[in-house]
């Protein structure tokens, strides 16, 4: 259609739409261009039919949006990312900076990212949300000629005969029912010429289809030129066989068909277009045709003949389809043509007509079949759904939608369309270029308004049944009177002649009946009718007799007679006639008296029967109707009376009139009592409004589609109300007072029947009807007269039109209001009613004057009301605030803002507050249709026009500050609709507006934080929520009357989980079809999986009968891919917005804190604290922390020295800890922001403290608990375990904190400037310190590599106590700088020591937290112990630190450091200490532990503790005392060094170790222990455990590969003094119980005899010594079980200084038990046993061998004379001084002895001669000396 825009109507508001008339341009039709205006009702139709529509463009609102922005996929990295997510995150790293702005960077209009609001409302849809308003108006599509929704396009391609196409044919076609046996349609005529044996393929015809039914078919009759007697006849086209025509037949029937202008019936078939049986068809028939005996109809029974059959046979008869498309009984076509779209069809069983016949002789069984035609019919078949004609109707939003035909092209039918209808005013010059369409004869029976002008009769004549056989045929003509039959009759009767003949001609001729008594005919003879029909008017048919013969000429018709039809009797819709024949006419043959004077045929009997169909939108059948036109006229013409009685009973009786006939005329009746009602007086006006309530009535209630407002009612206000074309006063002032008069007498009491109610249902379109009459006096008041481009300036009421319609509508709200409390629905529609009245009110007059409605309808509802009055001004205020220029909309005052957005906001705020959940849930909703409709609009993009829209909602943000209460009670989903209305508000939002809410109240500034909070936890991204039941949308649901949608996110809009159910129902409607299904087209096939449910039917399937229920979990899985994917995209961005957004907002407060111009908590910043941690605690995306690091370094920059405060401990302890999360992170560019993070940390606390101590304490708390969180260890294939990547990354970024080389480049990568890390204070330069920060940085990887070692422990933890001792050992000092987890780790370690029954390391554990906290309080000045104090414990320690720094004090964290550490607490480990070593017999330790304790009892003057003490002090040393007299001597321990040797042993390998054992276990115990414990460690590989039996040293290369060695042996501890080059004997255990010895010994030794001579074992006088002397990392008894060896010394001893050495040894011991000193005689029993041991071991004759050996090895012969002079001296020097050692105290031994020990003294004399009488054979001198 297109748009006449010089039209003055085609202005801003209302435009023409020119119809798509069938005849529009009248002039071709004379019969229609008589002089109307006597016939005020004719004028009236015609201009009803033929007058543009007025468009309202505005009524229904309009919205153009934005395009939706395009979401990028957000990647989330966690401690859980899948691999999908790995593979994601590893492209990251490469195309990361290839993000557009949503990836958070900083946008052209300074935001980080998107706004929130479109990933929210991705599936933002206004119709959508505007259809859900209860009351909403639909429009409706322009009306058409026919609202048939299916178009069947015939095209006749081709006609070819087995014998040859000689001569033209013609045919028609039609639709036709064969059930009812009733034609549907007027007929399609073609032509077939021989030249080209084609028709023109262009023209088509167009028929149209109410609904498909397989009764439906096309009947096809082929006609040609009347056979010639004695000539060809019809049958060679029949033949059986194949014979072709001669050339002299061809050449007879070309030259006949020449000069034969009449035709006879030829050929038939009917085609159903929606059979739905199948007949299989046999491959073997090679013929063009289908023989069937049974096929008594004619038509092709096999399915291909029914072109839109819903399935085919598959194996089809060659020939009979090119191509076959398919189409379901709901007339949609599969996509499987390709051919445009079309269905090509053979017809090869063409039915030749034998004889005559009727329609009721088609369908009669018992008829004999017609003999079938050698011929094929190839037809085109198309089908098409009706096009929307006007550009901008198919949906509000002013887009086009166009059905998509078969080919997938979108097709339309706007060429020229012939329509063989009336009055076609298109002409026929180009007659075959055109498409055709016939008029469907059902428009005439259907309920629907006439709106095209119509106005024929189609004649078809039937029988004619005479006494003998004629070659008949009848011509038929209209004529306009009877006064002579030689006048020309008139040009009425439409040409058949597709070839170029005139549209209407004189007459009209019928197919000629050759040789037969009674003639048949099919003939459609259509005819134009005149305007109006007199008595004269009547239609003459002429019978002629045609000699069939070739003459000399062309052979000329002969008259056989006449029949006559009067019209005005006959005019009815259909009506079956017959008729007398006349021989002749007279002039005036329509009189009675000539009828009576002219001759008839057959006896005048009735042998003409014909029938007349009668199809006219000017001529009503109802006589009631007539009678009103008629009254109509009368009045129009003032030649009624004048009180119009007869006008007001035609009036009345209009309510009488059958429904059909009065929706049929329902246009030109409503404009005609409009007329009445504007111009008629009182009466007239009451009763035209009275019965056009009736009509309206009448016509919604008995509408078919049962919608509200009935969409005939509705055209005709949309479309065709052009309130008289500005040729009258509008309607308004006069339907509005009548109306108003109404109501008023109903508010004062009177009765006004139930014609009121009706006036209530039916007031939408009495107001609908008022506004567009304004609105069309405004378009003309003032479209010519303000320049182009400027808005209409607004129609100013008359104020006492503008009274009578507030009356009206008071009265109106009144009964609102009434209805309401009643609860009848009627209210809640008129309240919708009232809604749109204002609506459109505020489009045409001046909208301050609407608000003084809204102003009486908030009022008349002001508070918090009934729950159906509330529901009701909801209702009102969602249809008014969604006019289009509702942001634009004045205040009531000139000062004001905008009006309605303040009572919006008022109101929306009370509903929030409101007791009734499911009016919350509308509220909330109300509020983010309205800010996506102002977002997403192209008008309001500009930056100003935000702002402006933001300032208009902010008030509401302050609503909620201030009832904060309100905000909580919300349920979620609520919630998250405020929430996204805030960020979005203050989004668009100026500094100076959000710097002026945050200086009222640092109360309110925590509470808009609160709110920003609350912003992040209702829409934090998390994959695995599954909390959800399908349906649910929270505890409580908000429309529990209303079915919900399957809820499949919990954070976007609840129209997202619609949007997502209607694409699952339109998946499992395509799922049968898959050709349709383009949606899914492009799914990648290895998302496809035979387990993964595709649709929602589906999915809910698998879930009930695996009974998971339907969680939305298992929802999501059930979408498709494609739509999964979507809606993590959309969950994705939403996080990723608002987490932008919140930072964005954090940013400027801090700029605002800044400059201290707002009221806020300057001490502690908590705004900016809890936010930060809120959103360094959540998930978030790579986009996000680009953004954060600059924001983070301002905020830190300027608010340093605040947020390291010790008041802001917790915050920083978090801050830290989130950071060091990130540096685990996969992503190298979200790790390196870690580290920078990390270094501004860093930079502050030089900036503000100088140096790093109090970091250092945090971050190591935070690694700490960190390390409990990421997972350290992974495990490798052969089930061992190794470090992870996530600990190699968090070693890399703490590793590259302290890298000076690469830190600027870092910083420019993460947006900074190079002078990031510049701690220049002013004053005392840059106080950044590399060595410090490198300090730092080494003691969090100590944290680290303790941790990670602990944990590559695993489960040989167990097993090996010595590895889980030394992992809590390296914890604990990992953790030194925080007293508390020192301490932790230390008690973990003193544990694990108990367990095993370790007493002596258990104790050192406890007193090295003992001495934590002795460092710490004499860090703190502490009264009680001092330095001196320390210093002592440390001998007992001496891994206590001597350093007593602040650092204690500065690790004084929330949670953690010196707060926890007392004397109390210090003094309980003190005394567990003192219990484990006395378990461990090591009193000389509690001794000095308990002088510890005894200051603090004295401070305290606790005098029973002191008592306990000094008792417990005479305990132990009683215990020392009883340890050193014992004749066996005290050892606390044994000690063993390992070595280790071999690559499973890994750290260990080729390192040597000291252990210290319980005293019993001996080296064949911990051989079995160790062997033991690394076999079980080396099970499973192809490693074996030797133990290398000696302690020869080892050389690693000479061992064999493989193998693991362990090689263990005794050492001896090593004293403090003690001599190690001294070749003497080492005697432990009489070093061990010397007096005053500490037993803390950090050197061991061990000797090895050797040979040199290469013999394993050798004499006294080969036999050499190594002594082997071992130093440790630390000291025993130690934390730990075992130290490793650092140092180790090795010397050597000759055999000669070996034989001294150990007769110096025996000596020295003989000597040392002779000068012991004795207090008193009791002493002298222990003396003497210990004196007879070493004697028995001297000079016993069985012991002799000694000393003897070392004479025969070094005195006698050669070896004597090896040895230097100074060795032998030496040699004999020691024998004599051991002889005469012996000799004393064999005499000490007789004065000690009593009678017992006589005989043993005895023996060691006589033992000791033979001793010395040996010896003189070596030493001469030895007898004198002795």
């Amino acid at each position: 259609m297109e748009m006449d825009e010089g039209n003055s109507l085609s202005g801003p508001r209302f435009r023409r739409v020119a119809r798509n008339l069938w005849a529009e341009n009248s002039d071709h039709d004379p019969l229609l261009n008589e002089n109307l205006e006597q016939w005020p009702h004719l004028n009236e139709l015609v201009q009803c039919y033929k007058a543009d529509w007025i468009k309202d463009d505005f009524k229904y609102g309009h919205f153009d949006p934005i395009s939706s922005p395009s979401f990028q996929n957000q990647i989330f990295e966690g401690p859980d990312t899948d691999i999908e997510t790995e593979l994601r995150l590893a492209n990251a790293r490469h195309s990361e900076d290839n993000f557009p702005s949503t990836s958070g960077r900083q946008t052209s209009d300074n935001h980080c990212g998107i706004s929130p609001l479109p990933a929210y409302e991705p599936a933002f849809d206004w119709e959508n949300e505007r259809s859900l308003i209860f009351g909403q108006r639909v429009p409706e599509s322009i009306p058409s000629h026919n609202n048939s929704g299916l178009k069947i396009i015939v095209k006749v391609l081709s006609l070819s005969f087995q014998a040859g196409l000689i001569e033209p044919f013609y045919g028609t076609m039609c639709l036709y029912n064969r059930e009812r046996r009733e034609k549907l349609s007027e007929d399609f005529y073609f032509r077939i010429s021989p030249d080209d044996k084609n028709v023109n393929t262009d023209r088509k015809g167009i028929f149209s289809v109410d609904s498909p039914s397989a009764s439906i078919c096309l009947m096809v009759q082929l006609e040609k030129p009347a056979t010639e007697e004695g000539g060809v006849t019809a049958s060679v086209y029949s033949r059986k066989d194949p014979a072709q025509l001669t050339e002299r037949e061809k050449q007879k029937l070309q030259v006949w068909s020449r000069v034969m202008p009449y035709k006879e019936p030829f050929a038939w078939a009917l085609i159903p277009l929606f059979d739905t049986t199948t007949t299989n068809i046999s491959n073997n028939n090679n013929n063009n045709h289908i023989n069937n005996n049974n096929n008594i109809n004619g038509e092709l029974l096999a399915s291909p003949s029914s072109p839109l059959t819903p399935s085919v046979s598959n194996n089809s008869s060659e020939g009979i389809l090119e191509n076959v498309s398919r189409i379901n009984l709901d007339g949609k076509f599969d996509k499987y043509s390709t051919s445009g779209g079309a269905v090509i069809v053979e017809v090869s069983n063409l039915n030749k007509v034998k004889e005559c016949y009727t329609e009721d002789s088609l369908q009669d069984p018992k008829r004999k079949v017609h003999k079938p035609v050698k011929a094929v019919l190839r037809l085109e078949v198309e089908k098409m759904h009706s096009i929307v004609h006007e550009s901008d109707d198919a949906s509000e939003g002013g887009s086009v939608v166009n059905e998509l035909t078969e080919s997938g092209q979108s097709q339309t039918l706007d060429r020229k369309v012939s329509h063989a209808n009336g009055q076609n005013g298109e002409g026929h010059s180009d007659f075959s270029n055109e498409n055709f369409a016939a008029f469907d004869f059902r428009t005439m029976v259907r309920c629907e308004p006439f709106n095209q002008l119509f106005h024929c009769l189609y004649v078809y004549p039937l029988t004619v049944s005479l006494s003998r056989k004629r070659n008949l045929f009848i011509k038929v003509e209209l004529r306009k009177d009877d006064s002579d039959p030689r006048k020309p009759p008139l040009e009425a009767v439409y040409s058949r002649d597709p070839a170029g003949a005139p549209l209407l001609q004189k007459h009209g001729q019928t197919q000629i009946a050759i040789g037969t008594r009674t003639a048949c005919y099919h003939d459609e003879i259509k005819m134009s009718l005149p305007a109006i029909l007199t008595p004269q008017h009547h239609i003459l048919f002429t019978l002629y007799h045609l000699d069939l013969q070739m003459k000399l000429e062309p052979p000329k018709p002969v008259t056989v007679g006449y029949s006559v039809l009067p019209l005005s009797p006959h005019t009815q819709l259909q009506s079956d006639v017959s008729l007398p024949i006349l021989r002749e006419l007279l002039p005036h043959y329509l009189q009675d008296g000539v009828k009576e004077r002219m001759e008839c045929l057959e006896d005048g009997k009735n042998v003409f029967r014909l029938r007349t169909r009668l199809s006219s939108s000017l001529f009503p059948v109802n006589e009631r109707i007539r009678d009103f036109f008629l009254e109509y006229d009368r009045h129009a013409l003032r030649t009624s009376p004048p009180w119009g009685s007869e006008l007001l009973e035609a009036i009345n009786s209009l309510k009488n009139v059958e429904s059909t006939a009065l929706i049929q005329f329902l246009q030109p009746i409503l404009n005609m009592l409009l007329r009445l009602i504007g111009d008629g007086g009182e009466t007239l006006q009451v009763a035209a409004f009275r019965a056009m309530v009736n009509i309206l009535t009448r016509v919604q209630q008995e509408s078919s589609d049962g919608s509200e407002r009935n969409k005939y009612l509705v055209n005709y206000v949309d479309f065709a109300f052009d309130d008289f074309g500005g040729r009258q006063a509008p309607v308004y002032p006069g339907l509005s007072t009548v109306w108003g008069s109404l109501a008023r007498s109903k508010a004062k009491g009177y009765r006004v029947g139930p014609v009121y109610d009706d006036v209530l249902a039916m007031a939408w379109f009495f107001l609908e009807l008022i506004v567009k009459s304004m609105g069309l006096e405004q378009s003309r008041l003032f479209y010519n007269n303000i320049p182009s481009g400027e808005d209409v300036p607004p129609l100013q009421l008359k104020e006492a039109v503008f009274r009578c319609v507030t009356q009206l509508y008071d009265c109106l709200l009144t009964e609102v209001h009434e209805r309401c409390k009643k609860g009848l629905g009627l209210a809640k529609r008129l309240n919708s009613t009232l809604a749109f009245f204002c609506y459109d009110l505020l489009s045409v007059i001046e909208p301050r004057q609407v608000f003084e409605l809204v102003s009486l309808y908030m009022d008349k509802f002001a508070g918090v009301c009934q729950s159906v009055l509330h529901e009701c001004k909801l209702t009102f205020l969602q249809i008014i605030c969604d006019h289009d220029l509702f942001v634009e909309m004045p205040g009531r005052d000139p000062s004001d803002r905008n009006y309605l957005s303040s009572v919006l906001i008022q109101e929306i705020f009370l509903t929030l507050d409101h007791d009734d959940l499911s009016q919350r849930t509308k509220a909330a909703r109300i509020l983010v249709v309205l800010m996506c409709k102002h977002e997403f609009d192209s008008r309001y993009q500009k930056i100003e026009d935000k702002l402006y829209i933001a300032q208009l909602y902010f008030p509401l943000i302050g609503q909620i500050l201030d009832e904060m209460p309100v905000f909580y009670n919300l349920n979620p989903i609520e919630k998250r609709e405020v929430l996204i209305v805030t960020l979005q508000t203050i989004r668009n939002l100026d500094d100076d507006s959000l710097f002026k809410a945050w200086q009222q109240s640092i109360a309110r500034t925590r509470l808009f934080f609160k709110l920003l909070e609350e912003c992040l936890v209702h829409f934090e991204h998390n994959k695995a929520t599954d909390a959800m039941l399908m349906g649910s949308t929270s505890g409580r649901s908000p429309d529990a009357e209303r079915p919900s949608s399957p809820k499949y996110s919990d954070r976007l809009s609840p129209a997202v989980n619609t949007y997502l159910s209607e694409a699952s129902r339109q998946e499992i409607r395509h799922s049968g079809t898959p050709e349709n299904g383009y949606l899914w087209n492009r799914i990648s096939p290895q998302l496809n999986s035979p387990n993964q449910p595709y649709s929602l039917r589906e999915a809910l399937a698998q879930a009930q009968s695996s009974r998971i229920g339907a969680t939305a979990r298992a929802l999501r899985e059930s979408l498709h891919p494609v739509l999964r994917q979507k809606l993590e995209l959309w969950e994705e961005n939403l996080s990723t917005a608002v987490s932008l957004q919140v930072l964005e907002m954090v940013a400027k407060f801090s700029t605002a804190a800044g400059s201290r111009s707002i009221s806020t908590d300057y001490s502690k910043l908590d705004c900016i604290t809890s936010v930060l941690t809120s959103l360094l605690s959540r998930s978030q995306p790579l986009s996000f922390y680009r953004s954060f690091l600059p924001v983070f370094e301002r905020i830190f920059r300027s608010h340093g020295a605040v947020l390291t405060a010790r008041e802001n401990d917790r915050f920083l302890k978090q801050v830290a800890f989130h950071l060091l999360r990130l540096g685990v992170f996969r992503n190298e560019r979200v790790r390196k922001r870690a580290v920078v993070g990390l270094q501004i940390l860093v930079r502050n606390s030089f900036y503000n403290y100088g140096h790093t101590t109090r970091l250092r304490v945090m971050l190591t708390i935070t690694l700490s608990e960190l390390m409990s969180d990421v997972q350290v260890t992974q495990m490798r294939p052969d089930g061992s375990l190794e470090e992870s990547g996530e600990a190699k990354r968090l070693r890399k970024s703490l590793t590259e904190m302290a890298d000076e080389a690469t830190s600027e480049a870092n910083l420019k990568e993460c947006g900074l400037s190079v002078n990031a890390l510049n701690a220049d204070s002013g004053e005392s330069g840059n106080k950044w310190d590399w060595a410090e920060v490198k300090r730092l940085s080494e003691c969090l990887l100590l944290a680290l590599d303790a941790g990670l070692e602990h944990a590559l422990l695993g489960t040989v933890i167990s097993a090996d106590r010595y590895a889980q001792a030394e992992g809590f050992y390296k914890l604990a000092t990992a953790y030194a700088p925080v007293p508390d987890l020192h301490i932790m780790w230390l008690l973990h370690l003193c544990d694990a020591h108990q367990e095993m029954q370790s007493w002596a390391e258990a104790a050192q554990c406890a007193v090295a937290v003992a001495g934590v906290i002795m460092q710490a309080l004499v860090g703190r000045n502490d009264a009680i112990w001092t330095k001196d104090h320390v210093s002592q414990l440390r001998k007992i320690c001496p891994c206590v630190s001597d350093d007593v720094s602040i650092e204690a004090s500065a690790a004084e964290v929330e949670g953690y450091g010196a707060s926890k550490l007392t004397v109390d607490s210090a003094v309980k480990y003190l005394q567990l200490a003192n219990r484990l070593f006395s378990q461990a017999e090591l009193f000389h330790f509690c001794a000095s532990i308990q002088e510890l304790i005894i200051p603090v009892y004295k401070s305290r003057r606790v005098y029973g503790q002191l008592a306990k003490c000094h008792t417990s002090l005479t305990s132990i040393y009683e215990s020392i005392l009883e340890q050193e007299q014992s004749p066996i001597p005290f050892t606390d321990a044994t000690y063993y060094r390992v070595g280790f040797y071999g690559e499973k042993f890994g750290k260990l390998d080729k390192k040597e170790y000291v252990f210290r054992e319980p005293r019993d276990v001996r080296l064949g115990d911990i051989m079995e222990k160790l062997s033991h414990i690394y076999e079980t460690k080396l099970e499973g590989g192809d490693q074996t455990l030797h133990i290398i039996p000696d302690s020869r040293q080892v050389k690693a290369e000479e061992l064999q590969p493989g193998v693991c060695y362990l090689q263990i042996t005794a050492v001896d501890p090593v004293m403090e003094d003690e001599d190690l080059t001294s070749r003497r004997e080492r005697n432990i255990l009489s070093l061990s119980t010397s007096p005053q010895r500490s037993r803390v010994f950090d050197r061991f030794l061990f000797d090895t005899p050797f040979t040199k001579n290469g013999k394993t074992q050798g004499g006294l006088e080969d036999q050499w010594k190594r002594r082997t002397v071992l130093k440790t990392s630390g000291a025993f008894p130690s934390l730990v079980n075992r130290l490793e060896v650092v140092k180790s010394e090795i010397m050597e001893f000759s055999p000669v200084e070996n034989a001294i050495g150990m007769i110096e040894t025996r000596t020295s011991a003989l000597r040392s038990e002779l000068e012991e000193p004795r207090s008193s005689e009791g002493d002298q029993l222990p003396r003497l046993q210990s004196l007879q041991r070493i004697l028995q071991g001297s000079v016993a004759v069985q012991v002799n061998s000694g000393v003897l050996s070392v004479c025969t090895a070094f005195l006698s012969g050669e070896p004597a004379t090896r040895l230097r002079s100074q060795e032998l001296q030496q040699l004999i020097a020691a024998l004599l001084e051991f002889m005469a050692v012996c000799k004393r105290a064999i005499r000490v031994h007789f004065r000690l002895i009593g009678e017992e020990d006589q005989e043993f003294h005895t023996q060691l004399v006589n033992g000791f001669q033979s001793l010395t009488a040996e010896l003189s054979h070596y030493i001469p001198a030895i007898l004198s000396e002795l």
